[in-house]
Formats: C-alpha cells, sequence, structure tokens
C-alpha cells in the first residue's frame, strides 16, 4: 500500500481497512447469529439429580435421573450398552442410549438418552459430546416432530442402510481398528453411513453458510468447532448449529468460504478420504452448544430416520444393528427389535445364520466356535407382508489367540434405489487386516460366482483399493448378495447386501 499511499494518509487508511475488515466480519457473525430455536431440549444430570424444563411448547417437565448401568465387554471393558432409569413427572422408565435407539414417547413427552458418562472416561475422542455429568436426555412434546419439517433432509442420495453404518458410540469396527489391545476405546460420535466410493451424492441437511471447504476457513471462526481439513466441509445453519460432511472424494466447487447453500444443494461425493480408516463412507455430525456450555455433539440419528420417512416414505424398515464383539464361545444376543413398520406392527422376526440354521423372534443368542466376522440376516414381515432385510455384524475374537485377529471386511454397491431387471449394478468390496487370498461374490440369483481381489487396506487411500465388479439382476425380486474373504489363517470375513430389483417398466419405487 505504500506505493500508493501518501505516507501521512498511510496511517489513518491502514486503520480504515482494519476498521472495515472487522466490521465486516462481524456483520458475517451477525448474519450466522441462531434465530431459529430447536424443537429439541436438552439436560445432563447426575444421578439423583433433577430439573424442571420448559418444553418447545410451553409445557413443563419434572425430569430426574434415577439410575445408571453400563455394560461393558470382557474384550476391551468398552461400554457395549448404556441405561438409564428416568422419572418424568413422577412416573419412572427405562431408556437405552443410543446404538440405533429412537426417542420414546412416554408421560406426555417424548425423550432419549443419546450419551453416558463411560462414553467420554475412555474415549480416544476426548469428551467431544460436552457431558460433564453422567447422562445427557433430551425431551419433546409428545406429539412434536424431532426436527422442524422443511428445514431438514437425508444427506445421502442412496437407500437407507445400503451398506455398513457406524452409528454414535458405536466403536470402531469397519476398518478393522477394534482390537483387544487397543487401551483407549475409540467410541464413534457422529453418523457414518457406509456407500459405493465416488458413485454417492452428498447434499446438505440444512440450509445454511459454508464455514469451512477443504483446508479454507471464514475469518472469525477460529472459536467455533470446525476443523479444516482436506476432505470435509463445515456448514452452520439458522439454529446455531455446525454440520461436518467428512472423507468425501470431491468437494462440490460452488462451496466456498462464506458461501450460502440451500437445503438438499450438492455437497460433494461420499469418498474415503482423510481419517476414514480406509473405508467409504460419509462421516455426519452436529455440534451445537450443550448445557454444560460446552461445544458438543448433537446426536443427529433420530433427525435422519425421521426425515428419510418423511422423503422417501418406505413401508418397512429392518434394524439388526449394532454390531457386536465376542470371545468365541461367548453368547451374544442378537436384536431386530428396532425395527419399524408403517403399518404398526412387525408380524414376524425370522433369522438365517452363517452356518445355515435359523431361528424365529425379535432377539435371540448365538455363540461362535471360530474366530471371524459373521453376518447374520434378519429377515422382517408386517401385517401387510412388505418385508425388509438388515445384517447383523458379529465380530469373534479367538481367545486363546487375541492378537491373531480376523479379517473384516466392507462391500457396497450404486444405484442403491429404482434398480430394475437387467440394470447395470456396480458392487465394490475391500478386506481389511488381510492381503491373502480374493473375495468371492454370490449374488443370491444362482448365477455364477466371481471373484476379485482389493487391496487388503495396504494404502488407505489408494484409488483402486475397492476391487470392482458389475452384475445385472435379470428377475424382479429382493436379493441376498453375499461377499467373503479368508485369510491366511481360515478366518473368514462375510458381510452382505440387500438389493432390491423392481421390474422393468415398474414406477420408481420409495424407499
Amino acid at each position: 500500500m505504500k506505493r500508493w499511499l501518501r505516507s501521512d494518509l498511510a496511517p489513518f487508511a491502514w486503520t480504515m481497512l482494519v476498521v472495515f475488515l472487522g466490521s465486516l466480519t462481524a456483520g458475517l457473525k451477525a448474519a450466522d447469529s441462531p434465530h431459529r430455536t430447536p424443537l429439541v431440549r436438552a439436560v445432563d444430570l447426575d444421578v439423583d439429580e433433577a430439573q424442571e424444563i420448559t418444553l418447545a411448547d410451553g409445557a413443563k417437565v419434572r425430569v430426574k435421573l434415577l439410575k445408571l448401568t453400563e455394560t461393558r465387554d470382557a474384550l476391551r471393558d468398552a461400554v457395549r450398552q448404556a441405561r438409564v432409569k428416568v422419572e418424568l413427572n413422577g412416573q419412572s422408565l427405562v431408556l437405552t442410549s443410543a446404538t440405533y435407539h429412537l426417542p420414546v414417547t412416554f408421560a406426555g413427552v417424548q425423550i432419549d438418552c443419546p450419551i453416558t458418562k463411560g462414553h467420554v472416561a475412555n474415549s480416544s475422542e476426548g469428551n467431544a459430546w460436552g457431558l460433564v455429568k453422567d447422562a445427557r436426555l433430551r425431551l419433546w412434546p409428545a406429539r412434536s416432530s424431532w426436527i422442524e419439517p422443511g428445514t431438514f433432509v437425508y444427506p445421502l442420495k442412496q437407500r437407507w442402510f445400503a451398506s455398513h453404518t457406524q452409528m454414535a458410540n458405536e466403536p470402531s469396527f469397519v476398518d478393522g481398528g477394534e482390537a483387544p489391545g487397543n487401551k483407549k476405546i475409540y467410541y464413534h460420535y457422529g453418523l457414518d453411513s457406509g456407500g459405493a466410493e465416488g458413485m454417492v451424492e452428498v447434499i446438505a441437511a440444512t440450509a445454511g453458510r459454508v464455514i469451512s471447504a477443504g483446508k479454507e476457513i471464514l475469518p472469525g471462526y477460529d472459536d467455533s468447532p470446525v476443523k479444516p481439513r482436506y476432505d470435509v466441509i463445515y456448514l452452520l445453519d439458522d439454529r446455531g448449529w455446525y454440520y461436518r460432511y467428512s472423507h468425501l472424494q470431491t468437494i462440490d466447487p460452488a462451496l466456498r468460504p462464506g458461501a450460502q447453500v440451500a437445503l438438499g444443494q450438492k455437497v460433494g461425493v461420499l469418498g474415503k478420504e482423510g481419517g476414514s480408516g480406509g473405508w467409504s463412507h460419509l462421516h455426519f455430525d452436529i455440534t451445537s452448544r450443550q448445557p454444560s456450555g460446552r461445544w458438543g455433539i448433537q446426536e443427529g440419528y433420530a433427525f435422519l430416520w425421521e426425515t428419510y420417512q418423511r422423503q422417501y416414505a418406505p413401508k418397512i424398515i429392518a434394524v439388526a444393528r449394532p454390531h457386536h464383539l465376542v470371545f468365541a464361545g461367548d453368547k451374544v444376543a442378537l436384536d431386530g427389535s428396532k425395527s419399524w413398520s408403517a403399518s404398526g406392527k412387525i408380524a414376524r422376526y425370522n433369522w438365517t445364520f452363517t452356518d445355515g440354521t435359523t431361528a424365529s423372534g425379535p432377539m435371540v443368542e448365538r455363540t461362535y466356535a471360530q474366530s471371524g466376522e459373521y453376518s447374520e440376516i434378519l429377515k422382517v414381515t408386517d401385517a401387510r407382508g412388505q418385508v425388509d432385510y438388515d445384517f447383523a455384524a458379529v465380530l469373534v475374537i479367538d481367545k486363546t489367540a487375541p492378537d491373531r485377529l480376523p479379517p473384516t471386511i466392507h462391500p457396497a454397491f450404486a444405484p442403491t434405489t429404482n434398480i430394475r431387471a437387467g440394470d447395470p449394478v456396480t458392487f465394490k468390496v475391500r478386506s481389511f487386516r488381510t492381503t491373502f487370498g480374493n473375495e468371492t461374490w454370490d449374488f443370491g440369483d444362482g448365477s455364477e460366482r466371481v471373484t476379485v481381489k482389493s487391496d487388503g487396506n495396504v494404502d488407505e487411500h489408494a484409488k483402486d483399493g475397492y476391487a470392482v465388479t458389475q452384475h445385472r439382476f435379470a428377475k424382479p425380486g429382493h436379493y441376498l448378495v453375499r461377499v467373503e474373504r479368508t485369510n491366511e489363517h481360515g478366518q473368514k470375513a462375510i458381510a452382505h447386501l440387500h438389493v432390491p430389483v423392481e421390474r422393468s417398466g415398474a414406477n420408481p419405487a420409495k424407499y
């Protein structure tokens, strides 16, 4: 500036420039100030503590935390189930925290428990939740939506549970990262949805402003939850909530810091960049101010579930998750009771196990004699005859050789909706913890098996890390596609995909 400013005017000009930039930054942040009050109310409580909460409709409710029970596994001392006993206006109930559990209606209130203290006490991620008491509870009016209609959409253009997921509080497992010897537990926070690398469009769940895109960040947000990275987008909405989209293969060029993004606008394409562990997925999380005053995770599973139903009107959804980690010979309880039907009732729960045996009922117990990764099939049928499938992933460790960890495997396919008989479908697969052997696909339609070979995650960001094949289904139907790989010790990793195929010329189905 000295080239064009007179020396006696330079100090004044610099002062005015600083004032202008400061006012510009202040103006940007003022524009981002929250002006939409969320429907949800959160409270953090210690056991035997009570508070009165004013709900979004003005009603008041007295909530007390009576008891916290955290069940840990024998392998890692990791919390596998957390349950809280809560009193609402003098009536008590028990809630299971997160792990694919939705809010429940009780005593004229909707309530859930997204996090308990055991998940932050020995977490490799620290206290990402901003929790300083025993548990967090969230409340809504009895007939309220969980998130305001018209302000939130499902952030992926694919079918629900189309591939592996890793939702809040699930210890890491897809990329083989769940090892008994790890001293710190990676309790996952946020929502991971697996998909076919480079083939799934990621869209903005909310309207908002781009705070960071890749490594660029909007000035004035250094004290926010935003942590720029080359594969990450952060958006800020009118609730004052920050949304992170991670592991993107590509970021849409329109998303520059400071840009306004419309609801449903393209953010990028799903990938396995950054700290993905090598499996292709979208990591989506929400951060907001918590009752502790700290920034912390705003659990979003219920929001995704609700908005997916609004958009796609599924008739039935099978839920066999979360995954399980056990020693060979120990019992594991498989739970399909979180499954849902629009007709209001699941009529039948049918399980088909990897060894060919079957069982019925929402909950079953199993033991496994051999180490490996198993994928157990849940079929649910509602009162109208509608069916859906999901798969329970069970990772089994040999107690006599706990360091000889079995391989794990991640399959995905695209497209995941509106597949018609004869259409080409792309299948991708990657194995972890082994470079021995090959993956073998069985497409479930009587066709010959197909053998491929992924890289075994030697380089997690390798562009050709996933092995790719295509298949066409000649007839409509529900196909259970199986893929497996065996390592040099005979330990097998097995996974399934549910591929619904419509008849040619059929109207597009909703999922």
